[in-house]
Order: C-alpha cells, then sequence, then structure tokens
C-alpha cells in the first residue's frame, strides 16, 4: 500500500514543500528512509516505531520505504515524525486517507507518541498561506499560537498522536488558528535595564548614540578603559523605536528557524542586541555551516550588533561584515546552493586607541611602543573603518563629573526625539522601499538631500583636507540629514555639514 502525505521544511529562510511517500509491502521487517535525510530524519525510524505502538496502534511487520520527495533537496530535522507515522498508519488500513491529502504536516514524536514543537514554524505556515491556502497545517500544540500569528492561515495544533488520529476519522476537532485571541502588539515598552540617565557626563558621545538611533547608522566609540563605552553601547537600544509589526515578524521568523524563539511567548517585540564575544567565529557572526543558518548579524536584525574590543575579533570575521554593513543582507554559498539571510542592523562598536588603553589619556601615560600602537589600529582595515558612519572619542570623565548632582537626561527623553526623527523619514520614504536615512544610495541622495552652493563648498574643503573616500563623503550627507531630521529642519545646512564632518574626523586624528 502507498500513501502519500504533505509536509514541508526550511532551507535557509525559504520553506519547500515536501512530499512523504510511505510505502509498505511485503518482504523482510526494515525500515528505510531516502531522499537525502540526515542523521535526525533517519533516527525518525525509531521514534515512530515507539510512538505508534506506545500510541495504542499496530506497527506493520513489513518491509516500509519511506521517500521524501523532491529527493535532490537535502531534508534535516525531526519534523517529518509526524508525517511518516500518518503515512504509515494510512498505509496499513488503520487511518482513512480521505481527508489526509488536504493537509500538511510536521511534528516531532516522542516514544510515548507526544507530538513535540519544531522550529521554523512561522516561515512554514508563511508559505502555506500563500501557495496553498486552502489546505490546513497541522502543527505541534505549542507551534500553533507561532503560527496563528500569520493572518489567513489555516492552522490546528495537535497535542498526541491519538488526537490526530482521531481528528482524521472525524471524531474530535482540533484547536484552531482562528479559535486563539488575536495577538496584539502592545504600544507599551518594558522597563530598560540600561539607562542614559545612569551615564554621567559623556554628551558627545550620548549626542552620537542618538544620532546613531535616529537614522540607523554605524558607530565606533573609541577611548580608554573604563571610561563607559560598552555602558553607553548597552543603552543604545533604550532609545531605539518600538518594532512595527512587520518587523517583529521578520525578527521572529529568523529566530523560529534557529530554533531560538522563546517558548513562552510566540513573538519577539523587543528590539535585539547581540554581543558576541570576540573569539567567535567567522560562521558564528556571518551564518553558515554545512546547511547554512543565520549567524549574529541575522539575529541583530533591526537592532543592535555590538563587537565590543573590535581589534580583538579574527580578521576574517572583521572582513566578512563588509557584505552586510554596505547591503543590509549577507549571502552564504555552498555546494548546495546559496542561502541570503536579513542583515539589517545598527554596527557599536568599542575599542581602546593601543594596546595598553592609554594613548592621548590625560591621566595615564601610554607605555605602548609607535609600532605597537600601528600595529593594533591595523586590525581594524580601512575599508571597515569607512563603513563605520560615526567615530567618535569617549575621554575619561573627571572625578567633578561623578560628584555632579546634575540629573542626566533620561533614554526616555531621547527616545521622543529618536521617534520624531523615523516619522519624518518614514514620510519621505513612503513607497521607496527603504527605511531610514543610512539605507539611502546615490539617486536617493541627490533626491533627498540637495544641498546649497555653501553648504557644499563646505563639504567640498573637508574632503580635500581629510582625503575622504566617496563612501565617506556620502556618509557625511547621511549623518547631516538625521541631524537635520532631529532639529526639525526640512533642509541641510552649514551646521548640520560641520557636526556631520567631526563624526569622520577621529580615525584621520587617531589613525
Amino acid at each position: 500500500m502507498l500513501s502519500i502525505i504533505n509536509s514541508c521544511c526550511c532551507l535557509g529562510m525559504e520553506t519547500h514543500d515536501v512530499r512523504v511517500e510511505v510505502d509498505v509491502s511485503r518482504g523482510l521487517p526494515a525500515f528505510n528512509i531516502v531522499g537525502l535525510p540526515d542523521t535526525a530524519v533517519r533516527e525518525a525510524a525509531e521514534r515512530v516505531r515507539g510512538a505508534i505502538r506506545n500510541a495504542g496502534f499496530e506497527f506493520p511487520i513489513k518491509r516500509i520505504t519511506v521517500n521524501l520527495a523532491p529527493a535532490d533537496l537535502r531534508k534535516e530535522g525531526s519534523l517529518f515524525d509526524l508525517p511518516i507515522a500518518v503515512g504509515i498508519l494510512s498505509a496499513t488500513g488503520q487511518l482513512p486517507y480521505r481527508k489526509i491529502p488536504q493537509h500538511f504536516y510536521v511534528g516531532e514524536l516522542s516514544l510515548d507518541g507526544t507530538i513535540c514543537p519544531v522550529p521554523g514554524i512561522l516561515s512554514m505556515a508563511g508559505s502555506i498561506a500563500q501557495e496553498h491556502p486552502d489546505s490546513i497545517f497541522i502543527v505541534p500544540h505549542s507551534n500553533l499560537e507561532e503560527a496563528a500569528l500569520i493572518k489567513g492561515i489555516k492552522a490546528k495544533g495537535v497535542g498526541h498522536l491519538k488526537d490526530i488520529i482521531s481528528y482524521l476519522k472525524d471524531e474530535i476537532e482540533l484547536t484552531a488558528a482562528a479559535d486563539l485571541p488575536e495577538f496584539k502588539l502592545e504600544p507599551s515598552r518594558t522597563v530598560k535595564q540600561y539607562d542614559f540617565a545612569d551615564v554621567k557626563g559623556q554628551h558627545k558621545a550620548k549626542r552620537a548614540l542618538e544620532i546613531a538611533a535616529a537614522g540607523g547608522h554605524n558607530i565606533l566609540l573609541i577611548g580608554p578603559p573604563g571610561t563607559g563605552k560598552t555602558l553607553l553601547a548597552r543603552c543604545l537600544p533604550s532609545i531605539l523605536p518600538p518594532l512595527s509589526w512587520d518587523e517583529c515578524l521578520e525578527v521572529t521568523r529568523i529566530y523560529s528557524i534557529a530554533g531560538l524563539l522563546p517558548k513562552d511567548h510566540p513573538v519577539i517585540t523587543e528590539r535585539p542586541f547581540r554581543t558576541p564575544h570576540h573569539s567567535a567565529s567567522a560562521v558564528s557572526i556571518i551564518g553558515g555551516g554545512r546547511i547554512p543558518r543565520p549567524g549574529e548579524v541575522s539575529f541583530a536584525t533591526h537592532g543592535v550588533l555590538f563587537l565590543d574590543e573590535l581589534p580583538e575579533f579574527h580578521r576574517d570575521v572583521l572582513e566578512a561584515l563588509r557584505q552586510p554593513l554596505e547591503e543590509g543582507v549577507v549571502t552564504v554559498t555552498r555546494a548546495s546552493g546559496a542561502f541570503t539571510f536579513p542583515a539589517r542592523f545598527i554596527l557599536a562598536a568599542s575599542m581602546n586607541p593601543c594596546p595598553c588603553g592609554y594613548y592621548g589619556d590625560h591621566f595615564k601615560e601610554c607605555t605602548c611602543t609607535p609600532y605597537q600602537i600601528q600595529r593594533y589600529r591595523s586590525r581594524v582595515s580601512g575599508p571597515i573603518l569607512d563603513r563605520i558612519d560615526l567615530h567618535v572619542e569617549v575621554p575619561r570623565i573627571e572625578l567633578k563629573d561623578l560628584k555632579n548632582d546634575t540629573e542626566e537626561e533620561s533614554s526616555k527623553e531621547i527616545e521622543k526625539r529618536v521617534i520624531k526623527a523615523w516619522e519624518r523619514q518614514k514620510k519621505r520614504f513612503l513607497n521607496s522601499g527603504i527605511n531610514n536615512n543610512a539605507e539611502m544610495q546615490n539617486h536617493q541622495l541627490r533626491k533627498y538631500c540637495p544641498l546649497d552652493k555653501n553648504v557644499q563648498e563646505l563639504l567640498y574643503q573637508a574632503f580635500h583636507k581629510l582625503n575622504l573616500s566617496m563612501r565617506a563623503y556620502d556618509r557625511i550627507i547621511k549623518i547631516a540629514r538625521t541631524i537635520a531630521d532631529l532639529s526639525g529642519s526640512d533642509t541641510i545646512e552649514e551646521m548640520h555639514i560641520a557636526e556631520a564632518i567631526q563624526y569622520r574626523t577621529l580615525d584621520r586624528s587617531l589613525w
């Protein structure tokens, strides 16, 4: 007997339909799974056998062949357990085949028949809702809230193998996604652990971080140890606007595919803040593997990627950041194909000015030789430095600043200005395919950032005196556009360009 079950799987960010073909025939007892399965898929034979028996059904002592079609598509994970079990029960006559073709099935089976959650449900639900709108998506009950995030999806949750059998026999009805309360994105924000009100002084760095948040610009903080670089960077998410619903779905989809979605919350509503250690490999940062998965640059999408002690990261890791910093996506190519992951994030990085950390410090003398300083700084290449919009010096604060009882501006107040700047950009870039000033291309710069004669003259002088690249030239205009948005100006004035230029001169004075 032959039974064909509909299923699907994720490769990268894409979802592919999979036909689970189960053939039960006479012959020596065997259980073979073909169709490029990985180890987890091949081990489904033992899980399915135990689940069927412990659920009270008969496991056939016959030759069982399972083909996962298309056969040239590599399959991985435990999500095919449920469709394989349904196929065996259908092929042996223990289950009517009438309703089976109307459904798509995914789920992992435990030995007692319980159906366990699997990753990637949000991506699969979106694909099924779009390509198979009349089909019903059967998912583990723990994944039903996640599937319900897709509007129009016909999804039903199942908790045990007995339940899906009873459902297909029309004995019971399963909980449907439509029966769940609609998820609402609350406008209120949770209390942040880090707040700019807790940072004494460092007003220039705070201003630069406000500009970075308002325009989506990358920022590098340079200063001696203990000046608050890490604390300042950790405060950056507290001034970013709340995620929109589309952004929530995109971030949630990435975490769902990687299996990192919190079990108690089906959707990520806070902007990510990722802080990988400097010993991390290029694969963990960029993404990859035998079957490529998202890396830290993708997990930081619509949030912040913070690289503390930037020169300590491996050279290949830093150089691999060029594409995501420039294009907002990262493409990982393997023999099995090319996989593209979103990587639109704000890069916040920090570093010391020299190996000992005290070059240029007015309170402690630097003990490094010029060669050591040059070698340390050369770990961050020019192309990477050129892609970082804002370079900010974070000096040591004096004791009088710590004793000052003046109340510092809170993140909530700064966030209000940032949100207003984002609203101006949203209105400006409506239907243009970009979200903020940092994403503007050359033709958009000409359209949205016209400069009068005096402003152009100031910018040309800075270009020649500082030996700036064309990329740095464009980024100065983008920064100036963000500064103008923060001040509520429709045009870029000389003072906006002047302030933007100072954030590109730090690398020239220190490097």
